[in-house]
């Protein structure tokens, strides 16, 4: 306590003197309106570059969360569109059994959004893993989504993670059809380009051009028709020479693939086992 006291004595004029300073500029800033506003600028403008360092940091820190946001909302955005198109369609003229199935078909998904935490595609038979699986509701044989188009299917089933059979898989053959015209094709990939695949057994007389849409077809229950695939590349012939084989080009860039969806439908649901 001594030690303290002398200590106080030693800077007392120190003190006083810190302390009278603080009290004019105080007086200074308060009571004279051209100080006190270049003080408030100042202080702003000092605050302002904090709060926006604060906030940059803040929004790095839940870039995950943003993109697993926005790769929900392109997958629904797509839903819906489809759904509004196949209900135009109704109003065109009298829709068909198919048709209506279709519909009530895209308004009874949910989506499982899932994380990237394995991928490869420079392999002739490339997977993915993600890390969600049998408690979040996976199955076996259902569809995989991003934002930018179809993924693959699911094959193998964890407790907490499961592997997806990508498009870029030769082992993988995923129904599709021209959005333009409806002719069905199967979609396949036997290595190359992670960004092209193939669309095999086109009809010789359907009438194709470069740069159609091309996109699921809704046969079974693992896509619902419309989602995204890619675009017509190249127009050529079978190996058999009997009917089409398209180049597509891949919606979904796979090395860059970080966000999915899962597609459940109704017959999925229900408390995982």
């Amino acid at each position: 306590m001594d030690a303290l006291i002398d200590r106080i004595r030693a800077w007392g004029h120190w003190i006083v003197f810190l302390l009278l300073e603080a009290a004019s500029l105080v007086l200074l800033f308060r009571f004279n309106a051209y100080q006190g506003s270049v003080w408030f600028t100042q202080a702003s403008a000092v605050a302002g570059k904090v709060l926006e360092q604060e906030a940059k940091a803040h929004a790095y820190l839940h870039l995950g969360e943003q993109n697993r946001q926005l790769t929900l909302q392109n997958i629904d955005l797509q839903r819906e569109v489809d759904v509004l198109r196949h209900r135009l369609m109704t109003f065109e003229h009298d829709s068909s059994a198919t048709e209506r199935a279709v519909a009530r078909q895209l308004e009874g998904v949910r989506l499982i959004p899932a994380q990237v935490i394995g991928n490869s595609i420079r392999d002739k038979d490339n997977l993915i893993t993600i890390n969600c699986g049998r408690a979040e509701g996976i199955r076996e044989e259902m569809g995989v989504v991003c934002g930018t188009g179809v993924v693959g299917i699911v094959s193998q089933v964890g407790e907490h993670y499961a592997i997806v059979l990508p498009v870029l898989n030769s082992h993988s053959s995923i129904s599709c059809r021209l959005k333009r015209t409806e002719y069905f094709g199967f979609l396949k990939w036997s290595g190359g380009s992670p960004l092209r695949a193939f669309m095999d057994d086109i009809p010789r007389h359907a009438e194709i051009k470069k740069g159609e849409t091309v996109e699921t077809s809704g046969l079974g229950s693992v896509f619902p028709a419309g989602i995204f695939v890619g675009k017509v590349r190249k127009i050529q012939n079978s190996d058999d020479g009997l009917s089409y084989k398209l180049e597509i080009g891949l919606g979904t860039d796979f090395a860059r693939l970080r966000e999915v969806a899962v597609i459940e439908y109704p017959e999925y649901g229900g408390e995982p086992e």
